[in-house]
């Protein structure tokens, strides 16, 4: 589970080949697959997945790779951003540490694509890379590993290589950013200078969404399937740190005001994960509030209906509790 509270599925969408009747078959298509070439959601699912690359099943929204908008990739492959500008978790940035984004099943964290090159902390920042490749196939009659297995479908342009789990292979690296079969390693972060094993959203070098996405076909810990319904042992009450930006930080941090000149709308825009809720507030220049909103936590966007405003020049403030920070905007219409 990501730590605003969506959750993180696996690669699968319950979607699988059917080789009696030559169809993909379960999951939304009804009916059970095969379950020997399992089709990747990322892939076949691309065009049903919001900005943010999630979408709703059953209720539950969710998850399935890198939480961070399609239209901020360096290679932009889903349009889907051009209906409003860009949210998800948190905005990619190669030169720091990727925030702790979550929690796999297995109680350890989820981070980002990019990190410490080395694991204890040294080596500079760079994007930590999958160790799993497409294999080199054209028919679908074995895995990896030699087995043969029921056939699925020849590789083609309606089922390319990628379009199924079963089409990667593990390859193991020695070079130290080349995470394990479970997408992770043992490694030192900012929240964990001691080290802890850690998984991360993998991307390729476009920030495109890399297999296995998040965590590997398996969980490096022990994942216990049961439901806490009391506990009977002594705890300890966690009692949460003070948050909130001080003044020094809101003015180091990142942030987007656009467009600018603005007509329909303006945007204000996070570079970071964010963990606290902003006021957004929009002033004229004799400092009449003009319009509010809020940057809720877990978001990195926000935006104020500026379509019945007069031509001119505003200022756009972001603040918490500590402070506060100002943009200059132009409406034009």
């Amino acid at each position: 589970m990501f730590i605003n509270g969506v959750a993180l599925f696996d690669y699968r969408d319950g979607v699988s080949w059917k080789n009696s009747t030559n169809a993909l078959a379960g999951g939304p298509l009804m009916g059970m697959g095969d379950g020997v070439w399992n089709r990747d959601a990322v892939v076949a699912e691309r065009h049903g997945f919001d900005c943010a690359k999630a979408h709703p099943a059953m209720g539950n929204y969710h998850h399935h790779q890198n939480p961070s908008a399609f239209n901020l990739d360096l290679n932009v492959i889903s349009n889907v951003c051009d209906l409003y500008p860009a949210d998800g978790l948190y905005v990619i940035d190669s030169t720091q540490h990727s925030p702790l984004l979550g929690f796999a099943y297995d109680g350890f964290p989820i981070y980002g694509a990019y990190a410490y090159r080395n694991p204890d902390g040294t080596g500079g920042i760079v994007r930590m890379k999958t160790s799993y490749q497409a294999r080199n196939i054209v028919v679908r009659t074995q895995y990896a590993n030699g087995n043969d297995v029921t056939d699925g479908p020849p590789v083609t342009v309606t089922y390319p290589l990628g379009y199924f789990r079963e089409d990667y292979e593990f390859v193991a690296h020695t070079q130290p950013d080349y995470l394990d079969e479970h997408n992770g390693r043992f490694c030192v972060t900012p929240e964990y200078p001691n080290g802890i094993y850690c998984y991360f959203t993998t991307v390729d070098e476009q920030w495109n969404s890399a297999y296995p996405y998040v965590v590997g076909p398996t969980f490096y810990g022990n994942r216990t399937a049961a439901k806490v319904t009391a506990v009977t042992e002594t705890v300890s009450t966690y009692t949460a740190p003070a948050v909130g930006l001080t003044q020094n930080q809101l003015e180091q941090l990142k942030v987007a005001v656009f467009p600018n000149p603005a007509s329909n709308f303006i945007a204000v825009q996070l570079n970071s994960l964010n963990q606290e809720n902003f006021a957004v507030m929009l002033y004229d220049l004799n400092g009449k509030l003009i319009a509010q909103t809020t940057l809720y936590q877990g978001s990195t966007i926000a935006y104020l209906d500026t379509q019945t405003l007069a031509n001119g020049q505003y200022l756009v403030q972001i603040s918490n509790s500590k402070g506060s920070i100002a943009h200059k905007i132009v409406i034009a219409h």
